[in-house]
């Protein structure tokens, strides 16, 4: 059988952003190179090729083009500048230029009035202007994409209240290439090891982070416990009983939690939508106020819904989505099995756990 041909990993905007600052400041201190270093989040090091370099007095400029791997999705090939002014106080100031998009509506990472740059993306472009600058001096930085008003047009920025550009994201720095056939391989494997190792319980996660936590949650688990399932909810579920297992834990957010109870088996954007009304109603039974639930049914996002509760009727409406989501995960197996869930929340806190950690206290599910 021919061996399947590995996909090639990409970049973000974000680290195409901070590698641009990063050249532009080498440009500065003339360091001009025919590649950027670059470490990412993850403690990986990328190396970028600047397509542009542009030095006058404290200015200059530097382009980095972004290459999405076997992945391309819109932003593939768009060329990523970065301008840098340099400041005589210590301090690293970032702008959006011309086509980075501008958040309009509450709900996301960034404010309203902001320029659309994620939190981890601005830390990663500090971090490497940090990495030229001479101890006491600042700069500026102004990220701008060409034509990237034309290249929003082709993504979901508009539904979510981002104009005038894109989205400059990443929590990684790198773009994974979104193979269904391979993914799912993917989580088999994982069940084969855990098979393999005869356990009996694992924590099924939709992304690093909420992995992370879970981690911390069962910290006495061993390692192949913890598998990385993405969006593939129904497919990992029913994986994880066909490889034996009697217990799985399924942490996520707030957003895939609304969807996995509605029944959707896959939360991948282009599979399921936000249904804000269901939220709306489980919000209602939970006892928020009517004022709330209107607030919610024309909410922008499930980040921004979450932000109309107060504790008791976010942790109430947690409660509520989960048990559904539970009931629908067991509905997608034809076996008997014990379904936990974990909810976190925007900051990484525990919203919801259906279940006590401490064995001296024993199982104890919603």
């Amino acid at each position: 059988m021919a061996q399947r041909q590995q996909l090639r990993n990409g970049y973000t905007t974000g680290a195409c952003a901070a590698a641009a600052a990063k050249g532009a400041c080498m440009c500065l201190f003339d360091q001009e190179a025919d590649s950027i270093e670059l470490v990412l989040p993850g403690g990986q090091t990328a190396a970028f090729v600047p397509e542009i370099m542009l030095r006058a007095n404290i200015t200059a400029q530097c382009g980095v083009r972004k290459d999405a791997g076997d992945d391309p999705d819109a932003t593939h090939n768009a060329l990523i500048k970065a301008r840098v002014v340099l400041l005589d106080q210590p301090a690293v100031i970032i702008k959006g230029g011309p086509g980075v998009g501008r958040v309009t509506r509450p709900g996301l990472a960034v404010p309203p009035g902001q320029p659309a740059i994620n939190p981890v993306p601005r830390q990663m472009i500090t971090d490497a202007v940090k990495s030229i600058l001479p101890e006491g001096r600042g700069a500026e930085v102004v990220i701008s994409v060409i034509d990237g008003d034309n290249i929003a047009r082709k993504t979901l920025n508009h539904r979510l209240g981002i104009i005038g550009g894109i989205s400059i994201l990443g929590t990684t720095g790198i773009v994974v290439p979104y193979s269904h056939e391979a993914y799912r391989d993917s989580i088999k494997c994982s069940l084969d090891v855990a098979q393999a190792l005869c356990l009996d319980t694992v924590v099924l996660s939709t992304g690093k982070t909420s992995e992370k936590t879970a981690q911390k949650i069962f910290r006495d688990m061993p390692e192949a416990s913890f598998i990385l399932m993405g969006d593939y909810v129904a497919f990992a579920v029913k994986e994880a009983v066909q490889h034996g297992m009697r217990r799985v834990v399924i942490a996520c957010y707030p957003g895939k939690l609304l969807k996995m109870a509605g029944g959707c088996e896959s939360t991948h954007v282009s599979s399921s939508a936000i249904d804000l009304p269901a939220l709306a109603d489980a919000a209602a039974l939970a006892g928020a106020d009517e004022s709330v639930v209107k607030a919610i049914e024309n909410a922008n996002t499930v980040r921004h819904a979450f932000s109309f509760f107060d504790p008791a009727v976010k942790r109430a409406v947690c409660r509520r989505l989960a048990k559904s989501a539970i009931a629908a995960a067991m509905k997608m197996v034809n076996a008997h099995f014990t379904c936990d869930m974990i909810v976190l929340s925007f900051e990484n806190e525990i919203l919801f756990k259906s279940f006590l950690t401490n064995p001296a206290k024993g199982y104890q599910g919603i």
